[in-house]
């Protein structure tokens, strides 16, 4: 004879499988997780801040000073201090996308993973933390790299505002974008493929060293393909309040990235793509 048991007195299959149980989101596994991934980076900055840095002077030392005398795109505007923003955002989208990509593999391939997904972690709360972790390596080695440019010539910055919301565009949507390859490759080769044949050129073609107006009628309508283009261009906006394209056009394309990046990673993240049998 079966026995009607009240719903209070159920189990809860979450219990059974050893997960406390959690509201719809709860800060303190998320914060837990944003803090060790920041502090994965910052533990190795000679890796992570000191080596952006040191790649940027070279730029600075062989482009502004061989080409600065000779190129002049915005007025009053030289080119050393033209390239500088792009050199920050480019350093921003690379190490964004490095420091998620990079954290994902690691944890694969060392088996470290399981502890993530044993963890009370929803998939929202795993790509929040994930993601915040890469603007904020992102934001580091931008404020590094202005710093340094700083010692050497005057920056204006005209618009912050804008400055601020392109790198947190930029860097959450490469913070994202890291999520998806460090979940679909299986071992170091394949982050360094994404890296070197995707991010790489992408990000060193989207107007860091030349304005796109100067381009051919082709390479400028090829430029207008790359989504970090705008992002760069956005962000060049906020130092010289002037531009190759209008900054809400920059605004949009920077914000729809983002938005597709994001999705694309929390898919995965709840579908366990890669991450269980």
């Amino acid at each position: 004879m079966s026995q009607n048991v009240p719903r209070s007195e159920q189990p809860d299959p979450d219990s059974l499988l050893g997960h406390r149980a959690l509201p719809a989101f709860a800060w303190t596994p998320t914060w837990t997780l944003f803090r060790k991934e920041v502090l994965r980076f910052a533990r190795v900055w000679l890796q992570t801040i000191a080596a952006p840095l040191v790649t940027t002077l070279l730029y600075l030392l062989v482009f502004g000073h061989a080409l600065g005398g000779h190129i002049h795109i915005y007025p009053g505007v030289s080119y050393i201090a033209f390239i500088v923003p792009g050199l920050m955002m480019m350093s921003v989208l690379q190490n964004a996308f490095a420091n998620s990509s990079s954290s994902l593999i690691q944890a694969k391939v060392t088996g470290n993973i399981i502890f993530v997904l044993l963890s009370p972690l929803r998939p929202t709360e795993i790509f929040l933390a994930m993601t915040a972790a890469s603007i904020v390596r992102g934001i580091a080695v931008g404020l590094a790299i202005l710093l340094l440019a700083l010692l050497f010539l005057h920056l204006p910055l005209q618009h912050p505002f804008w400055v601020l919301i392109f790198t947190i565009l930029g860097a959450g949507g490469m913070g994202a974008l890291g999520i998806v390859a460090g979940l679909w490759a299986e071992k170091f080769d394949q982050i360094a493929g994404f890296q070197n044949f995707l991010i790489m050129p992408l990000t060193f073609l989207a107007g860091v060293f030349y304005s796109v107006q100067s381009l051919p009628g082709i390479w400028r309508q090829l430029s207008m393909v790359n989504p970090f283009f705008y992002i760069v261009d956005g962000f060049r906006y906020g130092f010289f309040g002037d531009a190759d394209l209008s900054v809400w056009a920059s605004l949009a394309v920077a914000l729809a990235f983002f938005l597709v990046s994001a999705a694309a990673a929390w898919r995965l993240l709840a579908s366990g793509y890669k991450l269980r049998p």
